[in-house]
Parts: structure tokens; C-alpha cells; sequence
């Protein structure tokens, strides 16, 4: 029987700034839906609705089980090919949201008002509010309890690092990407915590459970559904 229902939230984003493909990163969707969806409903919006772009390098990169199966399996297809719009959801309706990552989000749900507005219905219902990656870049716009504080303001956060973002083709924080997500949740005064490169990094506070990286995807999940159940 399902415990509720999460909603995952993925960029409708396919290209950064300087015309690079981009778009959700598989394993970040792929493991933690299949550490959840066995307790819970899981349900998708993004910023346009409908079907969601696929970063085809991550395609490319993770063969691992889960990802593999998450490209062949219908429901999970279902999912990313039929998203709610944004703003036709509401959190009253969900027990956590989840911020899928990739690059996107950067572009379209990071400077989003309207998806500012719905994170901080989540939390300000002290619902989780958790991303991972570059997931959790989408949430600099969420204020605490209609103030001009940011959710992250005071509380440990990780999100994918300069350092990691160095080693890849994506690494200009001005033609490609918008700003540095780890420089933007410093500034926002979060308290940045981090592992090595590439390591997992999954950290829970103030209502907000964030992950470093595409490993931290599945811990994430697992910390996710042990937060929902101890409820």
C-alpha cells in the first residue's frame, strides 16, 4: 500500500547557455525511483509538462542495472514522457519533492518564480524539500515562511562542487552556465559540506536533504524513504 506520493521534478531544459545538449541525468531519477517506488507513488511536472529531455551523455555514461531498466521500463517511461506542468500541481497533494539533476535546471527551474513559490509550499508545510546534484541549484529562488531568507540559510547543503564541475565540458560559470551552484548556496549562507570528487554525499537539515552527486542519487533515496517512514 503506498505511503503517499513523492513528486519528482524534472528540467524541461535542453540546451545551457552556450547551445550545449543537456537535460535530467538518468542515474539521479533512475535510482532513487527504484530505492521509492515500491512505497510510494511517484508523480513528475517540469516546467513545460509533457515529455522531459534526456541527457544523452548520461545515457552514454551509467549502464549500471537501475539506469538500464529505467530506459525499457513503461511506467517509469511513462513518467517522463507525460510530466504535469508546474504550476498545475500542489505540494497539499505530495509528502516530498525531489529535484531530479543535470545541467538544466540551471536554466529553467533556478530563476522560476512560480517553482520557487511551490518549493516553498513544501516547505513551509515542512514537507521534504530534497534535490540532488545540480538539483539542488533549482532551489536558490525558495524563501523561508514568506521572508526574504533563503531555505538554505543557516543549514548544512551540498550540490554538485567546482571541482567536480571542472571536470567536465560545462565548467564556465558565465557562457555556459549561469552561476556555480556551490558558490550560489555559500552566498545564500548555506553551511557547504562535501566529499571527495565523485564520492557520496547526502546531507539532511532544516527540512532540506540534498546530494552531491549522480552517487548520491540512490543514498538519497534511501535517506529519503527512511525520513517518510519514520514520520
Amino acid at each position: 500500500m503506498s505511503k503517499g506520493s513523492i513528486l519528482f521534478i524534472f528540467t524541461s531544459a535542453d540546451k545551457v547557455l552556450d547551445g550545449k545538449e543537456t537535460g535530467w541525468y538518468l542515474p539521479e531519477a533512475a535510482h532513487p525511483y527504484y530505492v521509492l517506488h515500491n512505497d510510494f507513488n511517484i508523480e513528475a511536472a517540469s516546467t513545460k509538462g509533457g515529455a522531459v529531455p534526456l541527457d544523452e551523455n548520461s545515457k552514454k555514461m551509467f549502464t549500471d542495472e537501475e539506469s538500464v531498466r529505467f530506459l525499457s521500463d513503461p511506467k517509469a517511461q511513462e513518467l517522463v514522457k507525460n510530466t504535469k506542468k508546474i504550476g498545475d500541481v500542489k505540494a497539499d497533494d505530495y509528502v516530498a519533492i525531489f529535484v531530479v539533476g543535470g545541467h538544466g535546471p540551471l536554466i529553467d527551474l533556478a530563476p522560476s518564480k512560480e517553482f520557487a513559490s511551490l518549493v516553498e509550499d513544501f516547505y513551509n508545510s515542512k514537507k521534504v524539500v530534497s534535490a540532488v546534484c545540480h538539483g539542488p541549484a533549482a532551489l536558490i529562488g525558495a524563501k523561508k515562511n514568506g521572508t526574504d531568507e533563503s531555505i538554505f540559510n543557516g543549514i548544512e547543503a551540498t550540490v554538485f562542487t567546482n571541482s567536480e564541475e571542472a571536470q567536465t565540458p560545462y565548467n564556465d560559470f558565465v557562457n555556459t552556465l549561469p552561476f556555480s551552484p556551490e558558490d550560489k548556496l555559500k552566498e545564500l549562507g548555506a553551511k557547504f559540506v562535501k566529499t571527495e570528487d565523485w564520492g557520496v554525499k547526502v546531507v539532511y537539515d532544516g527540512g532540506v536533504l540534498t546530494g552531491q552527486n549522480p552517487a548520491s542519487a540512490g543514498p538519497l533515496g534511501k535517506k529519503l524513504k527512511e525520513i517518510l517512514l519514520s514520520a
